[in-house]
């Protein structure tokens, strides 16, 4: 083999990433690269430089360092495309020429690198070939993953015909004045009749909650395997200390994520009366702005961990002027909401269910005015000779709504290269692998409201649309909250915490 070694380094000789071609231990490749700065004489602009058993054949990129080791028998104009050419694979994975952006995505380049060099000879591939390679699909994890939703749908199916089943089971009993039969966990004391078991079968039935991206599947079963970073029994006593002292402790966060259970992290002290309020947002807008349609779906559930607490009313303020669309749970007493906007069950005498979350009231907004839109965004790509320069801002139209984790996705056309960004209010990250361009802002409110992207690419107008829009609040958009909750005796007033998600189910500019 002619070509030994791809490297990335600083300018002290520091491998950042290096990937070897012929059988090459550790300690021998970064003193080969330790060695390589000392041989170059600065007055020179040579773009090769050799010792007595091997040749650096290299290119300055900013900070770093491109450099090939090969063999001094080898054609030094073919080592010059061969380094050509893995120069230009850098920028398709890494949005900057710095350390830290190299060693993110060092197994991307480690791929590619393979694709451009097999067992040390060039192999003849371009830019292009070598994307699609390295993108390629797994038709077997495809398979896998198909198989793995028609799974979950069948027992999701299963799941809502056991819990007719028992509904049914329920009435028949009653119908016949029978002690209705045994539910679930839930002794004789908690469940009080038939109509409040009813209430939980149809809770299970009716209530969806927000779809969070799926996690990558593992095979799950016990793993023999060694946990690194495992917490020692030590390091649990000490935490526990703390908190028995009244410390805060913060867990660690990894990546960011947009899946609401991850950002929204539940409330510290979560009283005995829970609630959750949930709200999920279904958009799709026209280019030119005009809104096609906007669904907003909300939901309250209520959560009793302690049975003092069984026998209870909310009172709801609800102060939407939008016109949304009010339903409570059919042993809600409707009368008594409509009246007072209080929610209490029909008859009195009976209980919440225990440990469980029950949906108690929902809303839904179906609307096409355009005020209403919560955050607009406003796509301009303008054609300019080969390529297109791409205008796109966003402006918080409902000012109340503090949105986190807003992540703006705007699709480029494969097969050329990264976007040359302009101006940018926030980050942004390229995804070669799908050809994606992220916008992401990690607060819009009140005091951020409006902000801009400038960009330039080769393209048309079209290909980039449609823009997709997620976020995460933990405000709520139709002003609907629990101000009081109340014991059915007595009326004295009942501790409670509530939990509020906003977040989006499709946000589409098409």
């Amino acid at each position: 083999p002619v070509l030994l070694a791809a490297a990335v380094c600083t300018k002290a000789g520091k491998a950042i990433v290096s990937r070897q071609f012929v059988e090459m231990t550790r300690t021998r490749i970064e003193g080969l690269l330790a060695a390589f700065p000392k041989l170059m004489n600065t007055g020179k602009q040579h773009t090769f430089v050799e010792t007595e058993s091997v040749r650096y054949v290299y290119q300055p990129m900013e900070k770093l360092y491109m450099v090939l080791i090969t063999t001094k028998n080898s054609n030094i104009l073919e080592d010059l495309e061969t380094l050509r050419l893995f120069s230009r694979v850098i920028p398709e994975y890494c949005r900057a020429l710095e350390e830290n952006e190299i060693s993110e995505h060092c197994f991307d380049l480690i791929f590619a690198f393979d694709e451009i060099v097999a067992l040390g000879y060039r192999e003849n591939v371009n830019l292009a070939q070598i994307r699609t390679f390295t993108e390629m699909d797994s038709h077997e994890e495809k398979v896998f993953r198909a198989v793995r939703e028609t799974q979950e749908r069948e027992a999701k199916a299963e799941m809502r015909r056991k819990a007719k089943e028992l509904q049914q089971a329920r009435r028949d009993a009653e119908r016949q004045g029978k002690k209705a039969p045994g539910f679930g966990g839930f002794g004789s004391s908690a469940v009080s009749g038939g109509t409040t078991a009813a209430m939980i079968t149809e809770t299970i039935i009716e209530t969806e909650k927000p779809k969070v991206a799926p996690a990558p599947s593992r095979p799950s079963g016990p793993s023999k395997a060694l946990k690194l970073g495992a917490k020692g029994k030590e390091v649990d006593n000490f935490v526990d200390k703390l908190k028995s002292e009244g410390e805060n402790i913060m867990t660690s966060v990894g990546k960011r994520s947009t899946e609401a259970a991850k950002v929204l992290a539940p409330p510290i002290n979560m009283e005995s009366v829970h609630m959750k309020i949930e709200e999920k947002i279904s958009l799709t807008c026209g280019r030119d702005g005009g809104l096609q349609n906007m669904e907003l779906h909300g939901m309250i559930m209520l959560h009793i961990s302690d049975e003092k607490f069984a026998r209870i009313r909310l009172h709801v303020e609800n102060e939407d002027k939008r016109g949304v669309q009010l339903q409570t749970h059919p042993n809600v007493d409707k009368k008594l909401f409509t009246a007072e906007s209080q929610i209490g069950l029909k008859n009195p005498e009976k209980s919440f269910p225990i440990n469980s979350d029950v949906g108690v009231l929902k809303w839904r907004l179906q609307t096409t005015e355009e005020s209403f839109i919560p955050l607009t965004i406003n796509c301009w790509p303008s054609e300019s000779g080969n390529s297109c320069d791409v205008n796109i801002e966003y402006e918080l139209q409902e000012e109340s709504l503090e949105l986190n984790d807003v992540i703006i996705t705007i699709p480029l056309p494969s097969g050329v290269g990264a976007p040359v960004i302009g101006e940018i209010d926030g980050e942004y990250r390229h995804d070669s692998r799908r050809n994606l361009l992220e916008w992401c802002l990690p607060v819009i409110d009140a005091k951020n409201k409006s902000g801009s992207l400038e960009f330039s690419i080769a393209g048309q107008p079209n290909d980039f649309f449609p823009v997709q829009v997620s976020f995460i609040s933990k405000k709520n958009y139709c002003n609907i909250q629990v101000t009081k909750v109340t014991q059915v005796d007595g009326n004295s007033p009942v501790r409670f915490s509530t939990e509020t998600t906003f977040v989006v189910d499709k946000y589409e500019i098409l």
